[in-house]
Formats: C-alpha cells, structure tokens, sequence
C-alpha cells in the first residue's frame, strides 16, 4: 500500500454483505499493475445506510463505484443521469463521477454480450431464448435489445418475477420496437420447443446447475439441444455447467458464465479508467 499518495483516486463496492467480495482484489491488482493511481475498497452498505453512505461518498470525492445487493435499485435514485440500459432494468451496479456528475450504468449485460463476442456471436439480428426473469435475466434481456437482437422469449415460472418481466418487455419494446419481446411460462412444453427451435441462442440466467445444485439443469429436454446453436450459461460455479455439457454433447456452440463475469468487471474498469483492463491476465489469477 505504500504506492498511495495525497492524489490516490479512491473507487468503491458497495452493498451487503460484501466481505467475501473479490472485486477488491481484481482491481488493486489491475491498478498496480498499469500504474493506474487509485485504490478500491469494500464497504458494508445497506438499505438503511445507502443514503448516509451516498452523501459521504459525494462528499469525499470518489471516483467511482460498483452496488451490489441489495442496493443496485435504490442507488438510482442517487444518480444524476442514467445510461439507457440501467433506466431500462431500474438498476444500476456501476456509477462514475464525472466532475462532480454522477452517471449510473448497468454492466451485467455488456458482460453477457461481450462474452458471446468473445466467442464469435453478435447478437446484433438474432433470436433469443431467455431462462429466467431475475437481475441477471433483466439485464441480459436489455442490453440484448440495446445491442440489436431481433426477438427475445424470456421463459420463467408464474412467480413474482413473471408479471415483472412482462413491464420489462414491454418498456423494451417502446424503447426498442425493433426488437420483439415476449414471456412465457416455463411450464409451457409446447412453446418451449418451438421458440428453441427457431432460435439462435439459448441463455440461462436462473440459478439451476449451481453448485451444490450441479445436477441441476434449466433445459429438461436435452433432444432440443441441436448443432449451430449457442448455448450460454451465467452460471460459473461450476465452469461447465450440466445444461452446458449437454449442449456441447449435441454440436451447440457452449458459452461459461464465468466469461460473463469477468467481462462485467472489464466493462466497468472501462468505465472508471477509460483503459483496457488486463482481462487474460485476471482470468488466470482470479478465476482459474
């Protein structure tokens, strides 16, 4: 820590908990190792201390910030502009001070899209299918529209995120008309199997393969599997994931979640430096 000094730029996690956050980690070493003056520290930061901890940050002159539960929302509050796609999801996990301006982003789907170029795929005229219609799946689903996708099924269970996701859509769809948006329930074979077989990705962003649910799998039906498909995951423990295994099995293009993460994390370094973080490099020491 001795490469600190009285002009050390400070950048911040905020949410709860946070103590097992490797974002510090990451980000001091990228620091360091471009000759980048700043630090990144973790703070506990609740619902109830947002406010508080907002007014200081502004107050101390932070650069920059990532929100994490259960703030990503509530932060929005706080900002002074927001990017298309955080106005989108009604969430922001990034935010920047650009002179004392606040500008909040949303980096989870620039991850998503970014890996899958990453991969050779632009989802710029494609036809997606979505599992899930939580944060990641929100997130996913805008940034897809933003970066050009030509329809979107989101499949999700009748719970409370159903009627959640069916605003989403629609708020995409006034912003975005070209991009069609749709969801359906999950139980709902039928649709399943033609809106996948018509596609050209197939995307989970709910929690099943996870470990210790590694068994698990969001696709019951691995025979809708099919070679030239692309198959993503966002989940990234495990790396390979059953829905991915089976998808590799059957030709389908197999994207890790873990590429999702780390260039999340690459997109908001973009954001606070405006330089290229390391990504190989923090690949093979962080999420080796």
């Amino acid at each position: 820590m001795d490469r600190i000094t009285g002009r050390t730029t400070v950048y911040a996690l905020l949410g709860s908990p946070v103590g097992h956050s490797g974002s510090p980690a990451m980000y001091n070493y990228c620091f360091e190792k471009l000759g980048i003056d700043s630090i990144y520290e973790a703070f506990d930061v609740n619902l109830d201390t947002l406010e508080t901890a907002i007014a200081g940050v502004k107050a101390l002159g932070l650069r920059g910030l990532n929100i994490t539960m259960p703030c990503k929302s509530a932060v929005c509050a706080y900002m002074d502009e927001l990017s298309p796609a955080a106005e989108l999801m009604g969430a922001c996990n990034t935010a920047v001070n650009e002179n004392g301006h606040w500008h909040g982003h949303n980096t989870d789907g620039v991850g998503f899209v970014n890996n899958l170029k990453a991969h050779g795929v632009d989802v710029n005229g494609k036809k997606m299918v979505l599992f899930g219609a939580g944060g990641a799946g929100t997130a996913i689903a805008v940034q897809s529209a933003l970066s050009g996708a030509q329809e979107i099924t989101i499949f999700n269970i009748c719970d409370s995120f159903f009627e959640r996701a069916e605003q989403t859509a629609k708020r995409i769809m006034e912003r975005i008309p070209a991009c069609r948006v749709s969801v359906c329930d999950l139980a709902d074979e039928a649709a399943l199997k033609e809106k996948i077989s018509a596609c050209d990705i197939l995307a989970n962003s709910t929690r099943a393969g996870m470990k210790p649910d590694d068994g698990d799998t969001p696709l019951k039906d691995s025979s809708l599997f099919r070679p030239g498909l692309v198959v993503a995951d966002t989940v990234y423990n495990p790396r390979e994931t059953r829905f991915l295994r089976e998808a590799a099995a059957a030709g389908c293009t197999a994207v890790s979640g873990i590429g999702m993460l780390i260039r999340q994390g690459e997109e908001a370094f973009r954001l606070f430096t405006g330089g290229q973080m390391p990504v190989d490099e923090v690949e093979e020491k962080f999420f080796s």
